[in-house]
């Protein structure tokens, strides 16, 4: 595998302090149309699966958030949108605007147990480090991951009164600099390793997989890392033991992700949305103080995505994608809830975006 790739993604954090491209404001009376677009769909006692892409004409604001879409997927790897519409929207026509946008970027993938595509990340009490645990319903510090999907975006509602800072690293800079200064760990990544689906298994998977951190795929890298479900998939029958060699890949490039110079901070704002790329941005989170009064705390909108024009992946990420064809509807937990209703959502949502509608 290359060392190096050249590529927009291998950035350090001294490059998007000063390149903004990844900033992408969007115009008080873009605003207002998005606003108004969701005022009129919302409809309380109707569930988010129901809605059509074609309801929301979001109007000019939708291109802006398409091109900040395009530029974490082909760009940068990451992009926030500034000024989603946030006074006046309660927080169910919030949670609807960011169903919507994504209704118009990709296929929604289900997340967790009960199989449910939209996340509201809060503190709700969980133990992060336990077998079943979920950072995004606890208020912890996270360990660099990514997310399972392709595009993962983030709509911010309220921040928290104190932390909760978004990191984000290059894992393309990730992988150069491990190269450069380890290439015996480097190579070890290249190898599987064994992540627990944290219980969050459909009946047809296994409550672990196992694949390399870094692969390639049409002349591109992928970065899959989680130290977390590496951690916890040790406890589980059938998992081999970490070699000393993996335990030592894991803590080297752990301390790459926390590097000054790589890993870039950013604080999101109410009306925001953050949108990534998991195959080439790692993220984390600082931990965070909420707020008492419960209008208050801390609370955003997590969608996993499909996008129409998603790239071929490696081979090694079947296992965890379920397909790695280029435009398909791949990625998610199935969870225990996967059901006809969710399986015609989706295709649905898939020929409408011109998507094949088999799903894996």
């Amino acid at each position: 595998m290359p060392q190096e790739f050249d590529t927009s993604a291998a950035w350090r954090a001294e490059d998007l302090d000063r390149d903004r491209r990844w900033t992408f404001p969007l115009a008080d009376a873009d605003r207002a149309r998005m606003a108004d677009a969701v005022k009129a769909a919302h409809d309380p006692d109707r569930p988010l699966l129901d809605y059509r892409r074609e309801e929301f004409d979001l109007g000019p604001g939708l291109e802006t958030v398409k091109a900040a879409a395009r530029e974490a997927h082909f760009g940068l790897g990451l992009a926030l949108v500034k000024g989603l519409p946030r006074a006046g929207m309660s927080p169910e026509e919030f949670r609807l605007l960011s169903w919507a946008i994504g209704l118009h970027l990709g296929v929604a993938r289900p997340q967790g147990k009960a199989t449910h595509y939209l996340s509201e990340v809060k503190s709700a009490g969980m133990d992060y480090r336990s077998a079943g645990g979920r950072g995004y319903n606890s208020n912890a510090k996270l360990d660099f991951h990514v997310d399972s999907c392709d595009l993962v975006t983030l709509a911010c509602y309220n921040k928290a009164k104190a932390g909760g800072q978004s990191m984000v690293t290059s894992s393309v800079s990730a992988w150069q600099t491990l190269s450069a200064e380890r290439p015996d760990l480097a190579e070890v990544a290249r190898q599987p390793f064994h992540f627990s689906r944290n219980q969050e298994e459909a009946p047809d998977e296994a409550p672990f997989y196992g694949q390399p951190l870094f692969d390639v795929a049409g002349g591109r890298l992928f970065c899959k890392w989680n130290r977390n479900r590496v951690r916890t998939a040790q406890e589980l029958e059938g998992v081999p033991p970490m070699s000393a060699a993996q335990h030592e890949t894991a803590d080297y490039l752990d301390a790459i992700l926390r590097r000054p110079d790589l890993m870039f901070t950013m604080w999101l704002e109410p009306g925001d949305l953050q949108i990534m790329n998991n195959h080439v941005a790692l993220h984390s989170r600082t931990e965070f103080e909420d707020f008492e009064a419960p209008e208050e705390k801390r609370l955003l909108h997590r969608l996993w995505l499909a996008p129409p024009d998603s790239v071929q992946l490696p081979e090694s990420w079947r296992v965890y994608f379920r397909a790695v064809e280029p435009g398909t509807v791949r990625g998610g937990f199935r969870g225990h809830c996967y059901d006809e209703t969710r399986h015609a959502f989706e295709q649905r949502q898939a020929a409408s975006l011109g998507m094949p509608t088999a799903i894996a």
